[in-house]
């Protein structure tokens, strides 16, 4: 696991924080499994849905059910001690490629995750998210909301980016613009605004980039 998933999640692996969240999955959160890699019991059942999982039989096309696999497939890892040994004990039907996908995405950021529980990142397109690091999977995950990208365009860009590319270039190249968001204000905050621009010669966006980044300090440690 990354030290920037390590820092983003703040429970055990496999603890459904996204899927236990009501915020995010509504009343199926008080459904939610966990699964310790700790304990030989919850390793058992990860193995069992892992198996489930790679069969299409958790749900294909519920993205609830689908991180449910990916935290089943992480546990296990853990558990089990490989992606070898996880791919064995969950079945000769599973493979180590299918484990380390969906373990990867598991270990996205919360705050990706949350994307994917409701429905805005599909799974197999946060499969592709998960292959990037750092700041990188953050610009795709959000490019991929804000560009409505498909599937296979997210897979294009981790590809490109993997082999080299620069990631704003490849989303460029796929049409998204970085940064831009459609943003809906209060009638007297968009007056203020405008005219606080106008009065400054700015564009509105600068006025409100400096007062998120203001807003944000804290979160940034700065």
């Amino acid at each position: 696991m990354t030290e920037e998933s390590r820092a983003d999640r703040q429970s055990p692996v496999g603890e459904p924080v996204v899927r236990s969240d009501p915020a995010v999955t509504g009343d199926r959160a008080a459904d939610a499994v966990g699964f310790d890699p700790n304990d030989p019991d919850s390793v058992a059942e990860a193995a069992e849905t892992v198996a489930r999982f790679a069969a299409g039989d958790v749900g294909d096309g519920d993205n609830v059910l689908m991180l449910r696999g990916a935290a089943a497939c992480a546990a296990l890892v853990r558990g089990v001690g490989s992606y070898k040994e996880a791919a064995e004990r969950a079945g000769e039907d599973v493979s180590v490629a299918f484990i380390r996908k969906w373990a990867r995405v598991h270990d996205l950021p919360q705050a990706i995750r949350r994307q994917v529980a409701n429905g805005r990142i599909a799974p197999s397109a946060a499969k592709h998210v998960a292959r990037l690091g750092g700041r990188d999977r953050y610009l795709l995950a959000w490019a991929a909301i804000d560009g409505e990208l498909t599937v296979r365009e997210v897979r294009a860009i981790a590809s490109a980016v993997n082999e080299g590319a620069d990631i704003e270039a490849a989303v460029r190249e796929a049409g998204v613009e970085l940064g831009r968001l459609q943003l809906r204000l209060p009638p007297e905050t968009y007056v203020e605004l405008r005219r606080r621009a106008s009065m400054e010669n700015v564009e509105p966006g600068e006025i409100v980039a400096d007062a998120v980044d203001e807003y944000l300090a804290d979160d940034r440690g700065d």
